[in-house]
């Protein structure tokens, strides 16, 4: 049997690792990915203001899966032929090679199963002017990143001559997601602005998408501590004030010039901001891929949605927000081809988590459901056992699942990355997507829904950077780690 894995991110190098220990030599597994690199995503925020080098959060990833007997292609899929094509009834997928040396070369993969784990396509071009080809800064790759931190350090040095400057950080577009890692980066900036002794003559804003703070695309949280359920609003609002952070909720970003950006709140108003400096995320969709059926016809609208996100075992029957329910959400991520399977970023969402808005104008302001890091493992690992079940003869249905009403998530965001005195936000929440079945009210469980800051935080998110670089290398008892 063989076993195509598309993208090499957190939830396709996790399936990837976990398929060739589960399955006998006899087995194929390989990965098809644009990149030679893996990146360590997380800690992008900190090569993105200058506390760690590329290298730091990068390791070459053909050595790797050589020394593992895992298949490296580097390439990206372009098609997919569930059924095969004409004669060839053997599915495959198309893919064409990014390698400097073979360029645009297009080859076909036959799989017997497949695993959707590419990812996200950053959409900078949803807003003019948004993106490093554009006016603003990135820290979605390890490249953005870096660029990013040497713009900071000749804003840096012109602020050390008494200049003022306005920095902007949070989110490009009203439908964004992953404002967790704009909110690690405003906080991570604040303090290197500290370190460096220029924070007087820096105005930060953080421009987010969110209805309000803590929103964090997940519909906010509630926190017990000392007896006390403290609103995750509260809690974020909190940190702001402190740290002398200004804050734009419900922001729709139209378009981006040099040094000024236009954007629309959720109450119909339209204003612009200037800025000398601008980190902002873009939104997601899924990545181009076409499928097609045995005859040749496109059935790419069968297998993604509009947005190019794959279809799995969801329910996409359009609700109001008031009818969706746990049970919409995917358990197994397969798909309608009982041997494709969708994780990470690429699978389809059933809707949005936090309740979706619109401003007084009609324009959606909304932030799109997160399903990075811890969640996309985890997915990468039901799915591996899953089909290494299915592969082994155990069933010849998905034996493990993992709905996002099912599972928790841990979440460590840096607030400044130092032994002594940096910080970070610990949080954990069960469930990801709020259940109000089983917990009336508040959606969650209070006992496993924690947050707290402190310098411990800083310590555990080096620990897990280690760790988890440790994990992804496939180093000696890799698999001890847990997602």
């Amino acid at each position: 049997m063989r076993v195509v894995i598309l993208g090499a991110g957190i939830s396709g190098h996790t399936a990837a690792l976990l398929l060739r220990r589960k399955l006998s030599k006899k087995h194929e597994v390989i990965v098809v990915s644009p990149n030679s690199l893996w990146n360590w995503i997380p800690s992008n925020i900190w090569v993105g203001v200058g506390n760690m080098k590329p290298a730091d959060v990068t390791f070459d990833l053909p050595s790797v899966y050589k020394r593992a007997r895992i298949e490296f292609h580097q390439a990206k899929a372009i098609e997919i032929y569930p059924e095969g094509l004409g004669d060839a009834a053997h599915p495959y997928v198309l893919v064409e090679s990014t390698k400097e040396s073979d360029r645009g070369q297009k080859t076909e993969i036959k799989y017997d199963y497949l695993i959707n784990a590419t990812g996200p396509r950053l959409n900078f071009g949803a807003t003019p002017g948004l993106g490093p080809d554009g006016f603003t800064h990135s820290v979605c790759t390890v490249d953005h990143a870096y660029s990013t931190a040497l713009e900071l350090d000749k804003l840096i040095e012109e602020m050390k001559t008494g200049q003022k400057k306005t920095l902007v950080v949070g989110t490009g577009h009203g439908l964004c997601t992953c404002e967790g890692a704009a909110f690690e980066y405003i906080f991570n900036l604040e303090f290197e602005l500290r370190q460096k002794g220029v924070r007087d003559n820096a105005r930060l804003v953080f421009l987010t998408n969110e209805a309000e703070l803590g929103d964090f695309g997940v519909g906010g949280l509630q926190l017990k501590s000392g007896g006390f359920v403290t609103p995750s609003k509260v809690f974020a609002e909190s940190l702001f004030v402190e740290r002398e952070v200004n804050w734009i909720t419900g922001a729709h970003v139209h378009k981006i010039e040099k040094n000024r950006l236009e954007y629309e709140t959720l109450d119909g108003e339209r204003d612009t901001l200037d800025f000398d400096f601008a980190m902002l995320l873009p939104p997601f969709t899924g990545v181009p891929l076409k499928a097609f059926n045995k005859i040749g016809e496109d059935i790419s609208n069968q297998l993604f949605n509009a947005s190019g996100f794959m279809k799995v075992d969801a329910d996409y029957t359009v609700k109001t927000y008031e009818q969706w329910a746990p049970e919409d959400w995917p358990k197994t991520y397969q798909t309608a081809y009982k041997n494709i399977f969708a994780i990470g970023i690429a699978f389809a969402p059933p809707h949005q988590i936090s309740k979706p808005r619109k401003s007084k104008n009609g324009t959606m302001i909304a932030p799109a459901p997160p399903r990075t890091g811890m969640p996309s493992a985890i997915m990468g690992r039901i799915v591996a056992n899953s089909i290494a079940d299915m592969i082994n003869g155990v069933s010849e249905n998905p034996t493990h699942a993992a709905s996002m009403t099912e599972i928790g998530a841990a979440c460590v965001a840096s607030a400044g990355a130092n032994a002594i005195v940096g910080g970070a936000v610990s949080m954990t929440m069960y469930p990801i997507v709020p259940d109000f079945k089983t917990y009336p009210n508040v959606g969650r469980s209070l006992v496993h829904t924690t947050g707290e800051i402190g310098t411990a935080g800083h310590w555990i998110k080096k620990l897990l950077h280690y760790a988890f670089i440790y994990k992804a290398k496939a180093l000696p008892f890799w698999w001890i780690i847990p997602e």
